[in-house]
C-alpha cells in the first residue's frame, strides 16, 4: 500500500499539493491561511522550539529505521587534520604531524565496514560529523570497502558541505547540537575518538560522562593517539585529585592504528563497569 495511502482520510501531501492552486485573493495571501505544517515563518517561530526537536530528532531516526541500520561504530575527530599528503599546508606542525590519523581513520573505517558487510551490513556501519578531517577520512574509508556510511552534519556559519564520500541517504543536517548528539550515540556499538578541538573534546566528554553515570551502556571506547591526548588532558591528575574515580580510567583505552583498534574492540572486556540503563 501507498504510505500515503494508509487510512482512508485525505492526507497531508494531497493538501499540500492543493494549497499551490488555490485561488488568489487578499486572503489566501496572508499568512494565517497557509498551511500551518508548510508554512516556514511559522515553524521557525520560538514557540515552535519543541516540535522543531521533536522533528530533528524523528527524520533521521525513522529513515535510519527504514534503511535498516542497527547499529553504528562512532567517529569524533577534528576537522582540521590534514591528508598526509597536505600536512606541508597546515597551520602547525602539531597539525602536519596529526595527518597520519587521516589514514588510520580512513583504514580503520575500511576495516569496519569490510565486517559489517560480511553480516549484510545493517550492523557496525561508520557515522562520523561528514564534515572534512577525520569525519571525511572516515566515510571515505566506507567507500573504500564498498560499502555505506552515515554524516550527521550541522549548520555552521563558517562551514561546511558534507564531505562527499557520505552515503547520500544517510547524510543528515542538524539545527540543533543536542539532537545530533543523541543520534550519534542512540545506535552506538563502540565509540572512536581521533584529535580534535573543542567539539571533539565535548562528543568525548558527553559520551563518557553518559557511560560514567550509568545513562549510557558501556562500549568499547578508544582515544587514538596517547601521546596527543595525554598532552591535553591529565587524565591521572583527575583521579589523583579525587574529581573522577580511578575506575574511572579504565573507561576508555588509548590505541595507535586501525589493527589496534579492531583488535580492541573485538576483544573488549568489561572491567570496572558500571549499572546500566537499557534502551535508548
Amino acid at each position: 500500500m501507498d504510505d500515503h495511502a494508509r487510512t482512508p482520510l485525505r492526507d497531508a501531501h494531497t493538501d499540500r499539493e492543493a494549497a499551490k492552486s488555490t485561488p488568489d485573493t487578499a486572503q489566501t495571501r496572508a499568512p494565517a491561511y497557509r498551511l500551518a505544517f508548510t508554512d516556514d515563518d511559522f515553524m521557525c517561530r520560538d514557540e515552535l522550539r519543541p516540535v522543531r526537536l521533536q522533528l530533528e530528532l524523528l527524520k533521521p531516526e525513522l529513515l535510519l529505521d527504514e534503511a535498516g541500520i542497527i547499529s553504528t561504530i562512532v567517529l569524533f575527530g577534528g576537522a582540521r587534520i590534514p591528508k598526509p599528503a597536505n600536512k606541508d599546508k597546515a597551520r602547525t606542525k602539531t597539525l602536519a604531524d596529526l595527518s597520519r590519523f587521516y589514514d588510520e581513520t580512513r583504514e580503520f573505517a575500511r576495516l569496519m565496514t569490510l565486517k559489517s558487510m560480511k553480516g549484510g551490513g545493517t550492523e557496525d556501519v561508520i557515522v562520523t560529523g561528514g564534515g572534512p578531517g577525520v569525519m571525511e577520512a572516515g566515510n571515505r574509508g566506507a567507500i573504500d570497502a564498498g560499502g555505506h556510511s552515515i554524516g550527521l552534519n550541522i549548520v555552521l556559519p563558517f562551514e561546511q558541505a558534507p564531505n562527499e564520500y557520505v552515503t547520500p541517504e544517510l547524510c543528515f543536517n542538524f539545527h540543533y547540537f543536542a539532537i545530533r548528539k543523541m543520534h550519534f550515540l542512540m545506535r552506538a556499538k563502540a565509540i572512536c575518538v581521533f584529535p580534535g578541538g573543542f567539539g571533539t573534546m565535548d562528543e568525548l566528554f558527553e559520551a563518557l560522562t553518559l557511560i560514567q553515570t550509568g545513562r549510557m551502556k558501556r562500549v568499547p571506547f578508544l582515544l587514538f593517539g596517547r601521546a596527543f591526548w595525554e598532552k591535553i588532558i591529565n587524565w591521572e591528575a583527575l583521579a589523583d585529585a579525587g574529581t573522577i574515580s580511578a575506575d574511572d580510567l579504565d573507561l576508555f583505552r588509548f590505541v595507535e592504528t586501525a589493527d589496534e583498534a579492531m583488535e580492541t574492540i573485538e576483544n573488549w572486556k568489561e572491567t570496572g563497569a558500571r549499572a546500566e540503563i537499557p534502551g535508548r
